[in-house]
C-alpha cells in the first residue's frame, strides 16, 4: 500500500489568484474550500466510516490517493463519458471557478491522477494489478433541507488488473461491497442490489441497506467501462469501482435529524456523534418560518439562490420549500416568473427570536431583490 498526495500546479495558480479577489463567486468559493474535510477530521463519524471501510480484507492493501480539489472540466466531464449536454456540467449545479475549471462534483476523477501518477505508470509496465481508494470534499449546487448539503464528502474505490492475467467479476465486488457494508453497519445489517446506470460503469449496481425498517440507498458501483480506461490512457485492464457519499451513510448509523450536526462544534452534540448510536436531540429549538415571493427574470437559477440565503443566514436555515412558481405575462410581463418560497430557520444550537429573524427576513428580501433584480410580492 503506498499513499499519494497529488498536487496540481493549475489548482495552486487558482488559488493564488483568488486570494486578491472579492466578487461573491470567488468569496463563496474561498469559503468551501476553507472547510474542514470531514472525512480527515478526527472523532468525526465521517473519519469513522473512513477508517472502517479501510480496514476491510478486500482493500487493506490498497493505495491511498489524495487529489486536488479544483479540476478541469476536460478531465472531470470529458474522461468520464460525461458528454457536453450532460447537466452535471450546468452551471446550475456545478460550481465553476472560471470556464475551463470546477470545484470537483465526484471523486472518481481520481482514476485520471492516479493513472498519471510516476510510480503508478511503472507499475502498469509491469502489468500489476491496481487497487486505490480515494476520499475527501466534493461540491455540487443543491436544495436546502435536512438531507442536503452543498459540500459534502464521497468515499471511492477500485480495483483493475490485465485482462489476461486476473479475472475481476461483479461477484468480487458484490463481496467487496458486502464486506465494506458489515464493518459500517455491523453483521446483522441486511443488504440487497439492483441494476443501475452509471457514465463509467457499465455494468453498474446499486447498493441499499435495510436501516431502522427502511431500505437506504447505500452506494453506486460496477464494472469499470473500457471506453473510459481508453480515455485515461489505458487499454487491457477490466476491474471494478464503486463509490458512496459519507453523510448518508452516517445520518443513517445514527439517524440523524439533521445534517448540519455533523458540523456541529457544540460538545453536547459532538460527544453523541457515534457510529451506530441513536442521536438524542440535545434540545429540539423551535423552528421560525418564513414566506418569501417574488418576481424575477426567467433565467433564474433556483440552485444559486440557495447559495444566497445558505450565506446570508449561516446556520439558520434548515430548509427552503417552492410554495409555488408560476408565469403571467399579462400580470409580470413578458419572460418573468414568479417564485414562492417557505424558509424554515432553526439553529442547532440556540434558539432563535422572531425579532432576530425578521431582521434576517427583511434583509434577505432586500438583497434578494437587489442581487437577482427581484420584484418582491
Amino acid at each position: 500500500m503506498a499513499n499519494y498526495e497529488i498536487t496540481s500546479p493549475e489548482e495552486r495558480d487558482i488559488i493564488k489568484d483568488l486570494e486578491s479577489k472579492v466578487d461573491v463567486q470567488s468569496l463563496r468559493i474561498k469559503r468551501y474550500l476553507a472547510m474542514p474535510d470531514l472525512s480527515r477530521t478526527p472523532d468525526s463519524p465521517l473519519a469513522e466510516i473512513v477508517k472502517r471501510a479501510k480496514e476491510v480484507s478486500s482493500l487493506k492493501n490498497f493505495d491511498d490517493i489524495k487529489i486536488p480539489e479544483i479540476v478541469p472540466t476536460k478531465i472531470l466531464f470529458d474522461l468520464f463519458n460525461m458528454s457536453p449536454g450532460h447537466p452535471a456540467r450546468s452551471k446550475s449545479d456545478t460550481y465553476y471557478v472560471d470556464e475551463e475549471n470546477v470545484l470537483r462534483t465526484h471523486d472518481t476523477v481520481f482514476w485520471y491522477y492516479y493513472l498519471n501518477h510516476p510510480e503508478v505508470k511503472k507499475r502498469i509496465e509491469k502489468q500489476e494489478t491496481l487497487g486505490a481508494i480515494c476520499y475527501g470534499k466534493v461540491y455540487r449546487k443543491d436544495e436546502i433541507d435536512r438531507n442536503h448539503m452543498n459540500v459534502f464528502h464521497q468515499f471511492g474505490g477500485w480495483l483493475i488488473a490485465p485482462e489476461d492475467k486476473k479475472k475481476i467479476t461483479p461477484e468480487d465486488l458484490k463481496n467487496s461491497l458486502s464486506e465494506i457494508a458489515t464493518s459500517i453497519f455491523g453483521n446483522n445489517i441486511n443488504f440487497r442490489f439492483y441494476d443501475h446506470n452509471f457514465p463509467y460503469t457499465d455494468p453498474s449496481f446499486e447498493m441499499e441497506a435495510e436501516i431502522n425498517g427502511q431500505w437506504v440507498e447505500m452506494l453506486g458501483s460496477g464494472m469499470v467501462r473500457r471506453i473510459v480506461l481508453a480515455n485515461l490512457g489505458l487499454t487491457g485492464y477490466h476491474g471494478w469501482a464503486f463509490g458512496f457519499g459519507l453523510e448518508r451513510l452516517a445520518i443513517a448509523s445514527m439517524q440523524l435529524p439533521d445534517i448540519r450536526l455533523l458540523w456541529s462544534e457544540d460538545d453536547r452534540v459532538k460527544k453523541q456523534l457515534k457510529l451506530g448510536r441513536k442521536f438524542v436531540e440535545v434540545s429540539k429549538y423551535p423552528p421560525i418560518v418564513r414566506d418569501i415571493s417574488f418576481v424575477v427574470k426567467n433565467d433564474f437559477v433556483p440552485n444559486d439562490y440557495f447559495d444566497f440565503v445558505r450565506e446570508l443566514a449561516p446556520g439558520m436555515v434548515e430548509q427552503v420549500e417552492l410554495l409555488d412558481k408560476y408565469e403571467n405575462t399579462e400580470k409580470f410581463g413578458v419572460n418573468k416568473v414568479s417564485y414562492a418560497y417557505r424558509i424554515t430557520y432553526r439553529s442547532i444550537e440556540r434558539t432563535l427570536t422572531s425579532e432576530e429573524i425578521d431582521k434576517i427576513h427583511k434583509k434577505l428580501e432586500t438583497e434578494t431583490a437587489q442581487s437577482f433584480s427581484a420584484i418582491i410580492r
